[in-house]
């Protein structure tokens, strides 16, 4: 037991000393990650439940952070929006991930008209500012969760697939790729056994990234009127419901939740950054 206690505690040590901001980064996320899982046992009511006597109560011994224009606790409803925060982030990650980087290895090492076709697809998907294509999206398919999920992560695969790309482009011609051309090996074995672990350090540092704009992309969505919708105890939309009331003095509605995005998606980004300095070679290397 103390041998196992020693070699986590030198690992979490090592972490700290190669990165210090992806450290704290990574403390923020497994901070939320845990309210998010344990939010039943930390909010203090139904997050969903309205107190008819208490609308827009002010934060104090009963409600500490308040209620919001319907009577329903803000703290509760901001630890349950941790939820869906990692509820979106996550599959759209998945998503962008495990079908970006297939397609950015197969143009990449394929070349020829199937990588033309492919790279103005993704081009396609880029041109367009994200936030307006999601709305117009999210409008026409409707706005459940899970269509929410599946635009933002088809927006995130041009991400990962130029990233691949790039990456294969530069392996292509190296004298191991053409070791296992020359050796007779199928396409798929070339492209996942022999490219995929050497090009995936820049798709892996952007995970974090990509799960931040994840985040701050459905609170966008959900603050104009799109995503995901009140009563929902999502972070946009407590924002939205709560901007009404910033002129008449109830601030705790909009400022926690909104406060409570910030910092996670600060966590995300501390946690990339600190990601890419890890598994970025120029670095190690300078570093021994």
């Amino acid at each position: 037991m103390n041998g196992r206690v020693s070699l986590w505690q030198l690992r979490t040590v090592a972490l700290v000393r190669a990165s210090p901001t992806g450290a704290v980064g990574l403390a923020i996320m497994l901070a939320f990650a845990l309210l998010a899982v344990l939010a039943p046992v930390f909010a203090p009511y139904d997050p969903v439940k309205p107190f008819a006597d208490h609308v827009l109560a002010e934060p104090g011994t009963r409600f500490l952070l308040g209620t919001d224009g319907n009577g329903m606790d803000v703290l509760s409803r901001t630890f349950y929006g941790a939820r869906y925060a990692y509820g979106i982030a996550i599959p759209v990650l998945l998503f962008g991930f495990l079908v970006g980087v297939p397609i950015g290895l197969y143009a990449g090492f394929r070349g020829g008209w199937f990588d033309e076709i492919t790279l103005r697809i993704m081009d396609a998907l880029r041109v367009f500012p994200s936030i307006i294509l999601a709305l117009a999206i999210v409008s026409a398919t409707g706005q459940s969760l899970a269509n929410v999920v599946l635009v933002i992560g088809m927006l995130d695969v041009p991400v990962f697939a130029r990233l691949v790309r790039a990456e294969v482009l530069a392996l292509r011609s190296s004298g191991f790729v053409e070791a296992a051309i020359n050796a007779g090996n199928p396409t798929w074995r070339i492209v996942f056994v022999h490219l995929l672990p050497n090009c995936i350090r820049g798709a892996m540092a952007q995970m974090p990234i990509r799960m931040a704009w994840a985040v701050r992309v459905s609170a966008t969505l959900a603050f104009i009127g799109v995503g995901i919708q009140a009563p929902t105890p999502e972070w946009g939309a407590m924002i939205r419901q709560g901007a009404e009331y910033m002129v008449s003095g109830e601030w705790w509605v909009s400022i926690v939740p909104g406060l409570a995005l910030v910092i996670l998606i600060i966590g995300f980004s501390m946690f990339g950054d600190g990601l890419e300095e890890l598994l970025d070679p120029r670095r190690n290397k300078t570093s021994r």
